[in-house]
């Protein structure tokens, strides 16, 4: 039927079908968006997400890190698939950033999802995977620490220790 309809015809039904389809298509997209979001069941976050609660943590928290210690918390990343942690920090205050690079301490990382206790590891030839020795003002320091059977996840939650200085509730991106 619509092989017979004239050209101008066909373009004016046409418009009323794609009118139509836009329609339905914004009322679907507003039923969706009164609808709650339901949370995911994997305590593991996206990638993004893990970021955005990151950066949520570093706003909170950055300041008090930064009088007490002298230091930024740049993060936590998963590194080496997943294998491992690596926390970074940038010294603002060498002299009260020394501690978290005194070879002395044995740093490690809590999870607070399951409690478990992650350490540095030790390799035969080099030694803690770890930066120790002199603090210079605005380098940026890191330790690694091991992850195995992957306990820690994307956007869990962890403590870091070392010595007196404690970083709580660092989101893992």
């Amino acid at each position: 039927m619509v092989s017979r309809l004239q050209p101008s015809s066909k373009r004016m039904l046409l418009v009323v079908f794609l009118a139509g389809s836009m329609v339905v298509l914004t009322k679907a997209s507003a039923q969706n968006e009164n609808k709650p979001t339901q949370p995911a069941p994997s305590t593991a976050k996206s990638g993004a997400e893990a970021a955005a609660s990151a950066a949520n943590w570093h706003a909170m928290n950055a300041t008090y890190y930064k009088r007490k210690w002298g230091v930024d918390v740049v993060g936590i990343r998963l590194v080496s698939s997943g294998a491992m942690l690596r926390f970074s920090y940038r010294v603002i205050d060498p002299e009260k950033a020394n501690p978290l690079n005194d070879k002395r301490w044995n740093p490690y990382l809590v999870d607070e999802a399951t409690g478990a206790k992650l350490g540095v590891p030790e390799m035969d030839k080099v030694g803690k995977l770890r930066q120790t020795g002199p603090t210079e003002e605005g380098r940026i320091y890191w330790m690694v620490f091991g992850n195995a059977g992957q306990l820690v996840k994307h956007g869990n939650r962890v403590d870091v220790v070392i010595g007196n200085f404690r970083a709580d509730g660092i989101v893992v991106e």
